[in-house]
């Protein structure tokens, strides 16, 4: 008799597979972004092994699991982003970390990521669709105390992710067109009040969006090199190993968020064509396994992190080709960081589960 190990496992062959595909190019942009850094490359191989372990754990929990925890899950990560705000560790002038002694340093933002849209899609997976304007207002409450307490420590990049993460529930909960014009409208209007609230590193950050050329030698020295990076990659690229931005170190950041300027200028145009095609693969992928979810919850949380590992990419992808301001976010698969790929595969197991979980109940 026929083994199926891939049901066995709970996870989806198609998903799996485009993962590993983008977690081996990972590695390989990695070791030469970090200049032939093997101890780096192997560092990041754990992170990637630790990740898939703990998507397979999470793939054989079953969505009904996740919608009982996630208010809870979301409530001990509001009440983490407290104690890093009275308590919290101060690295590099940001106050982000919990430090446990003995054992390590936990950044409760990163929790939110996947906190925020499971209890989203929580509260309304129980509430009429299209959402009614209570819920919505209800919803924002949810979504705005995580997002104002992240942005305080400040982490602006994790704060949008976490808001976005949150926003993308609401839109597949039938938010109209018009209360999203609304809502942005109200955001342009609101942005030169808060541009009063803006540390002075986040307006040199705008402002050098405009004009990096203002300080080639300070706040526009990173954009300025990683569109050189990517331009003199041209079409094929120079070659692994052989980029000059990044190995000269003229690439602040090249082996994290700036990564895909050390790739490009490698591989070239084609290579990130490459790049771009594996994601929008998975994106594809991710986007069936939401459609053919068999609950509401299951449909607005898959839809979430779905859209969500998409705005990472547009995000990553526009700030280090200078279309929008650097906000540190890592590129999923690329960038090195082990607490990221660890939440991005978390996601991913999420997804397992409502994929594996339909043909169970099917």
């Amino acid at each position: 008799r026929r083994i199926d190990i891939w049901g066995l496992l709970r996870l989806d062959p198609v998903l799996t597979s485009l993962l590993i595909a983008a977690s081996l190019l990972g590695l390989i942009a990695l070791y030469s972004a970090s200049g032939a850094d093997l101890t780096m490359t192997l560092k990041q191989a754990s992170s990637f092994a630790l990740g898939f372990g703990v998507m397979l754990v999470l793939a054989r929990i079953t969505p009904s699991s996740y919608a009982y925890v996630s208010p809870w899950f979301y409530g001990l990560g509001v009440i983490l982003l407290v104690a890093v705000a009275l308590i919290g560790e101060v690295r590099m002038g940001a106050q982000r970390w919990i430090d446990i002694p003995g054992v390590t340093s936990v950044q409760p933002s990163e929790f939110l990521k996947l906190a925020m849209p499971m209890m989203a899609a929580w509260y309304l997976s129980t509430r009429p669709i299209p959402i009614r304007f209570r819920d919505l207002v209800v919803c924002v409450v949810m979504i705005l105390v995580p997002v104002g307490l992240i942005a305080e420590q400040p982490d602006l990049g994790t704060s949008i992710l976490v808001f976005m993460s949150g926003f993308f529930v609401l839109f597949f909960a039938g938010l109209s067109w018009r209360l999203i014009g609304s809502m942005a409208a109200l955001a342009a209007a609101a942005a030169p009040i808060a541009w009063n609230f803006l540390h002075d590193y986040q307006r040199r950050r705008v402002i050098t969006l405009f004009d990096p050329e203002s300080d080639p030698l300070g706040n526009g020295w990173n954009i300025i090199q990683s569109k050189t990076a990517i331009g003199s990659g041209g079409l094929s690229g120079k070659g692994w190993l052989d980029g000059t931005q990044s190995h000269l170190h003229f690439l602040p950041e090249g082996h994290t968020d700036f990564i895909i300027a050390a790739f490009s200028e490698e591989f070239g145009f084609i290579g990130v064509i490459v790049l771009l095609t594996l994601y929008l693969a998975i994106l594809i992928r991710a986007i069936q396994i939401a459609t053919n979810a068999q609950t509401s919850y299951g449909r607005l949380l898959a839809g979430a992190i779905t859209m969500s590992f998409f705005f990472y990419v547009f995000v990553n992808a526009g700030m280090v080709s200078g279309i929008l301001p650097v906000v540190g976010v890592p590129l999923p698969f690329i960038s090195y960081g082990g607490t990221a790929i660890i939440t991005l595969m978390s996601g991913f197991g999420v997804l397992m589960s409502i994929q594996a979980h339909r043909k169970l109940m099917g």
